[in-house]
Order: C-alpha cells, then structure tokens, then sequence
C-alpha cells in the first residue's frame, strides 16, 4: 500500500537553503552499526515533523517547516525499535512514534533534532484466530490493510476512524480512537486485548491477555492505551474480530431542535438500543450536510436481523415525534464521510478551521452544547460555530464541535484563543478533554486542569518508565514543555 500524504505539499524549492544539520554522526554512526533503516535527507525530515494538525497547513503552504527531526528511522521489528530506543536514551534524543500521522492534534510531530520513529514497515497482519476471533497485527498496518486481509475471511474489527484511509492500528490505540460505527464496535480500548511494549529503556514487555477479561491488579494494559507514544512504543496488538455483518437498516429524522435530538438519543440508548451509527447534527451542519434547516438524525444499524429490526423499532417509537427525513441522507453520509479536501484549501486562503471532539454526561451535554458554540461566536473573527453529536452511550455522548474564523492577523493567535476558551467551557460544564483524538500538543496544556490532583500520578508513572524523557517530551503535558 502507498503510504498516505498530508493536507499539502510543500512548493517546490522550499528546502533550497536553511535546512538545519541532521543528527550528531554519533548517532547516525551507531543507527548504522545496528544495521537500523534511517533517512537524513531533507525530504524525509521534512515530511516527518508534521502530522495532520491543521496549524501546520498555512507553514507547509509557504514553505515553512514546523519542525525539522534530526534523523527518521524506519523498523521493522520490535527488536529494532528496541535498539533504536537504547542508542537514543545513550544520546538523550527524544523519539517520536509515528504511524500514518494522521493525528489533528499535533501528538505525531517530530521535534527538531529528534528521532521520528516511522512505524509503518511493521506492516504484518500477523495471525487471526477463527475461534476466539482475534487478530494478531503490527503496529504499522493501515486500516485498510487490516480490514482486507478480514472481510476476505468473513471477518471485520469494526473500527473505521474518519482517518480510516490515513491511520495505523498503533495510532488507533496510542491515541485511543473512535470509529464511525462505535456504537455497535466500541471504540479501540474496547477492541485491543494485548500489546507489545518497547519501553524507552528498550526492554520488550507484553500487556493484556487474549483472555476477555482479568483480575490481576491494575489493569496495565489500559496504562498504554492512549499513552500518545510517552510511556512506551506500541508495536504488536490483539484485536477482537466479529463475524462480518449479514444485515443492515437505515433511517433519518428531523428534529426542530439540537436539544430536542439529544433527549431522543439519550432514550434510544437507555433502552438498550445500539445503532452502528447514530449522528444528530445542528441546524448550521444540517444545512451544509444535507440542505435541511432542521436538525438531522441519521441511523444505520448492521448485524443479525432479529437484533437490527429489534433496534430500529426502538429508534422509530423515540423518533416518532420527529419529522420522517430521506433515508438517502445517510448514503449521503457514507460517501463523504471521509471526505478532508476541504481543510487545506480553507487554510492556504487565511480561513482557521479545526473541530474540537468533547464528552460528557447526558445531564450535562444540552449545558455544554450551548456554552461552546456561545464562546467560540464571541471570538473575534469566528465566522461559524457548529456541532453534531457523533457516539453515543447509556450515559453520555461525544459532541463534535467546528468552528471556522478569518484572523486579521495572527492566526495561531486565533487559534489559540478559540481552543482555550472551547475547552474551558467544556471543563467547567463537567465534560471530559477529549473523546477520540486524543491530546496531542494543542491539548497538552489542559491536561493537568482536566486531571486534576491526579495528574501528579501520570507524571510519577512518566518518570518511572522514561525518567530521561525520551518518549514523545510535551505531549499528554509530561516529560516536557506543552505547546
């Protein structure tokens, strides 16, 4: 498979002069000596101290470089991550674990001078037990990949991120992903059974068992999953399989209020109904998405008959208040689901586009809906706010909220702005940081207020596995400075 590109390219001759000197020969000298796949050149580096966050797009645009790592190794085995991370830790290098890159968050960038630990030649669907249903896959394999060599078989894991295309199984995990149809799947912490672990030492440990469930103490495999690359390096994982779907409903809803949606959310899952996909979007998303001026429910459910038809009589009773809308909406949905084109472009025009996924209890999300979108309207500049909400649970969901402003000047400024005030109102209405992306380098900041008292217990677990802060330094806000 070719490996997936960024939003934008660099213009040609940005890298003409002013490139910075790679990493000390040293270094390069030992990555040699261990026989490591590595690349120096200004391409590589280049492309590997970017992800998909979007305040890199206006850089790349003009030819800026984020960040400029020092070396990018490429591994093809756990043994080999594990040199790597013993030559780094003798030279005090940071390392950067890196998949597709496709995290919007920052949480995949290089910093200059370091390691970018490219982990997509760790490209093997191992194994699949038809029994059990368990997959044994590296770290580096696509979802595509992994979701090939599965429905060829009858099989599937059901995780289908919006980066589907774009990401590894090891970012879906570093990251703690969501998938599009995480409400009959789970989302990957309900999905992953064990890991291989490359401590920054270089030690090889495995966490979880292919057992459904255990009690031996804390659970340690939950330590790494969504650890973004700071505590260890993901390299193998067990996933859980299911039986590919033999059925399928869909239907869509309008409804004349955002709120008015929630409230029959909340009573579908409270009645033990699941749907793959339930999706309610405001007024403004509607209108773009669909060309409705109410707000849009779309559903779809797949599995065994008996249970699908159970589900989407459920559905219908909650939503008989509600107008009856095009079923259509959905397939309208399934083919642009995945569509970022628009990102990029918006961005080289001077527009500051991002979305902000947040979670929280049903008791709180109506009060959170409306304070977001309130605060991020009052900042200068805003153009449009919006939301949808995107998974749900017996008692929650996730909301998805977009905003789009034009800086009169400083962008990143704007940017900052929109994410710190966002995230505050999120905080004080009792919602959770973040749902599905994860915390990057945008949300490093904020980790601490979010955890509170406890985050002193992740920085004492940061210093007993990495005390040289090899690992990934800044992101989840330990083992360096947060942007």
């Amino acid at each position: 498979m070719t490996k997936p590109s960024m939003p934008n390219e660099y213009p040609s001759g940005s890298f003409a002069s002013g490139v910075p000197k790679p990493a000390p020969l040293a270094l390069l000298d030992e990555l040699q000596r261990a026989r490591l796949e590595f690349e120096t050149s200004s391409d590589a580096r280049s492309d590997h101290g970017r992800d998909w966050w979007p305040l890199s797009i206006a850089d790349v645009a003009v030819g800026r470089v984020p960040h400029w790592p020092g070396v990018v190794v490429k591994p093809r085995s756990s043994d080999e991550v594990s040199q790597l991370l013993r030559i780094a830790s003798t030279h005090r290098i940071p390392v950067t674990a890196q998949g597709g890159r496709s995290g919007v968050l920052g949480g995949a960038v290089a910093p200059d001078g370091g390691v970018a630990l490219d982990l997509t030649k760790l490209d093997e669907v191992i194994s699949l037990d038809e029994i059990s249903g368990h997959v044994r896959v590296q770290a580096g394999v696509f979802g595509p990949e992994l979701e090939n060599f599965l429905n060829a078989r009858g099989w599937t894991v059901g995780h289908f991120p919006q980066s589907f295309d774009l990401a590894t199984v090891g970012g879906w995990i570093a990251c703690r992903g969501a998938g599009q149809l995480s409400n009959r799947y789970g989302k990957i912490e309900d999905i992953v059974r064990s890991l291989t672990i490359v401590l920054a030492n270089g030690d090889v440990i495995e966490v979880g068992s292919n057992a459904p469930r255990q009690a031996i103490g804390p659970d340690l495999l939950s330590l790494f999953v969504g650890s973004e690359g700071t505590l260890g390096v993901i390299t193998e994982a067990t996933l859980v399989a299911r039986r590919r779907a033999r059925f399928e409903e869909r239907a869509a809803y309008g409804f004349s209020s955002f709120e008015e949606g929630l409230e029959a959310c909340r009573r579908i899952l409270q009645r033990d109904a699941s749907p793959a996909v339930l999706r309610l979007y405001d007024e403004t998303e509607s209108q773009r998405n669909f060309g409705h001026a109410n707000c849009a429910l779309i559903v779809l459910d797949e599995g065994e008959e008996y249970f699908v038809h159970a589900t989407m009589h459920i559905v219908g009773e909650e939503c008989a208040g509600a107008t009856v809308l095009d079923v259509s909406l959905v397939e309208r949905w399934m083919e642009h689901r995945n569509d970022v084109g628009a990102l990029a472009p918006l961005w080289e025009r001077g527009v500051v586009v991002d979305t902000i996924e947040v979670s929280g209890s049903w008791a709180v999300l109506s009060t959170m809906y409306r304070s977001v979108v309130e605060t991020l309207a009052s900042v200068e500049g805003m153009l449009a706010a919006s939301v949808h909400q995107s998974h749900a649970y017996v008692d929650g969901a996730c909301l998805y909220f977009t905003f789009a402003a034009r800086p009169e000047d400083n962008a990143t400024l704007l940017y900052r702005r929109a994410w710190d005030l966002a995230t505050h109102a999120v905080l004080a209405s009792g919602g959770a940081l973040s749902h599905h992306h994860g915390v990057g380098r945008n949300r490093a900041r904020f980790v601490a207020e979010a955890l509170g008292p406890s985050f002193a217990i992740l920085v004492a677990m940061k210093s007993e596995l990495d005390p040289l802060n090899i690992l990934n330094p800044g992101v989840l806000g330990i083992g360096g400075v947060p942007w």
